[in-house]
């Protein structure tokens, strides 16, 4: 789950000392944070989950430049592991032109990454001229402003046969070579990639730079790497609301129900289902949250379900939103997590905006959306999306997945699993004052709280009527919802008063306290603990430790 760091170490444990004394040195006290570390982030860095062909469509990656000829062999001998591995060459524009694949994943500033991949020359297709490619590592802010550049050893016509870069067999690029962004000169070496101060997400590309004279060549590439090394304690992005789903039903302080089926007609987008608060509808069980959408008959409606929302509980403007999820498929079924604003300052929807963190057609099982909404008050809206998230293969809606926006002041980023597939920085709002549509400033209107909802339609525009093969019930789960902010890392406090020690953390942090009888055992929540906790002197040695969520 985390590493464990100990305030300092006490061997008066060991000899069942007696509470005050082990407290006393602090040994007992930790705090915890979640800490991903240690596996490769890429999706599909070998390519084996890509189908074979031209301009096809490659498992996990994006395109730019020149895609229209980059194409993946399958000659097993070819490829260094399995039989898939990824070919490149350049536009043929005339110019000097760019052309790769590339992946974005989500980054903390402190986080530390090392990144490789192989490369193949085939000597009857050794690339020419002043052609040249390489791997590359950037860390970027929310709105794309590289703030970290590194870069492998760049392949030229001149390199291919030198020392390490022979041709007709696989050799390794690790990405080592720290680069100036602003003059693309390399400055130092280093093993570790870290990402600096205002990081968002960290992008991993494969870059072939084509010259102007239309020089033959091409290169293959296998078995891309890019790995998370370390996190720093506590990190920058921290819990400042949660639920985790625990007991039997939503927690009315933190969730409210829409009800019924919504002004003028199906919430206004012709919905088929009747909003409940009941049991049958929505319910708490394995510390899960469950959505579950009938066909029966309820006020004139053929099907029931639930519609959550956090508005005059919860709103937030700004941080990053983070939801795990399983959903339903089947025709008709549209699940969604967005957020709405928790006042209409600049008028009526869509002018106030609205931030759709995850939306799926039940038909489609294999993808989601994110998407704004903004502009004027309706008919005057406007929306945009950027591309869909297409899950690789084996993987789809129906399993658990982790959706998620990082929201700041002009950038909103959606990402699936960590992985970033949709970054938007341009939107607008308009008032309507005396029929006239009034331009706000940028970034109105997503500068303003807004709170969060979570649905399950039946019917509606956005993926039509159920069919006969939709099976009913269908439910939603949702394993938590977490809001982070970026804070000082999770802090506790320990001060001794005579004979009264008192335990005290973070109170802009969620923060559990939890104690047990070793520090490798088995830890239990102390639910009735007030921050600060005062312990009873009679009672037995325990240690302590503050996790979060």
């Amino acid at each position: 789950m985390s590493t464990i760091h100990p305030a300092q170490p006490c061997r008066s444990w060991l000899n069942r000392c007696q509470f005050w004394a082990f407290l006393g040195c602090l040994v007992a006290l930790w705090a915890l944070v979640g800490v991903g570390r240690g596996a490769d982030l890429l999706v599909s860095g070998g390519f084996e989950s890509s189908p074979k062909g031209p301009t096809q469509t490659i498992s996990g990656w994006s395109w730019y430049g020149q895609d229209w000829g980059n194409t993946l062999s399958v000659t097993v001998p070819r490829s260094r592991t399995g039989t898939n591995c990824f070919k490149i060459f350049q536009g043929f524009t005339g110019s000097v032109n760019y052309s790769g694949i590339y992946q974005d994943h989500l980054a903390e500033p402190g986080e530390r990454y090392r990144a490789e991949g192989w490369a193949f020359s085939d000597s009857n297709d050794a690339i020419a001229g002043q052609n040249r490619v390489w791997l590359e590592v950037t860390f970027r802010n929310a709105p794309g402003k590289v703030l970290a550049l590194y870069r492998s050893a760049v392949i030229s016509a001149s390199a291919l046969g030198t020392a390490g870069f022979a041709r007709d067999q696989w050799f390794r690029l690790a990405v080592t070579n720290v680069v100036d962004p602003a003059t693309f000169q390399v400055t130092n070496t280093t093993s570790e990639l870290l990402a600096p101060a205002g990081a968002s997400y960290a992008r991993c590309q494969i870059v072939f730079e084509g010259d102007a004279q239309k020089s033959a060549g091409a290169m293959f590439f296998d078995d891309l790497m890019l790995e998370k090394t370390s996190s720093p304690r506590g990190g920058v992005w921290n819990v400042v609301w949660n639920d985790e789903f625990d007991g039997t039903a939503p927690d009315p302080k933190k969730w409210t129900h829409d009800l019924g089926n919504g002004p003028p007609s199906g919430w206004g987008n012709s919905e088929l289902e009747y909003y409940t608060a009941r049991p049958t509808n929505v319910f708490l069980a394995d510390g899960r949250l469950h959505i579950v959408a009938r066909k029966e008959e309820l006020a004139g409606f053929h099907y029931t379900s639930t519609r959550l929302k956090t508005k005059g509980l919860f709103s937030r403007n700004y941080g990053r939103i983070e939801i795990r999820a399983k959903l339903p498929a089947g025709q008709g079924l549209w699940p969604a997590i967005w957020m709405l604003p928790e006042n209409s300052t600049y008028g009526g929807w869509a002018a106030s905006g609205e931030i759709d963190i995850m939306e799926n057609r039940g038909s489609k099982p294999n993808e989601v959306l994110g998407t704004l909404h903004y502009g004027g008050s309706s008919p005057a809206n406007v929306y945009s999306q950027g591309p869909s998230f297409t899950f690789p293969p084996g993987r789809s809606t129906t399993d658990f997945n982790t959706y998620a926006i990082e929201w700041t002041t002009n950038a909103i980023l959606w990402s699936v699993n960590g992985q970033v597939y949709e970054t938007q920085t341009n939107w607008w709002s308009s008032t309507r004052i005396n029929g006239n549509e009034v331009p706000n400033a940028y970034p109105a209107p997503f500068n303003q709280p807004f709170h969060l909802l979570i649905n399950l339609a039946v019917g509606g525009h956005f993926d039509g009527s159920p069919t006969a093969e939709t099976v009913f019930p269908a439910e939603m789960e949702v394993d938590y919802v977490r809001v982070y902010d970026r804070t000082a890392p999770l802090q506790v406090d320990v001060t001794r008063n005579n004979s009264t020690v008192r335990i005290a953390w973070s109170t802009n942090i969620v923060g559990r306290l939890q104690s047990g009888p070793t520090p490798t055992g088995a830890w239990t929540d102390i639910p009735a603990a007030t921050n600060p906790f005062v312990p009873s002197p009679t009672e037995p040695a325990r240690f302590f430790r503050v996790t979060s969520p």
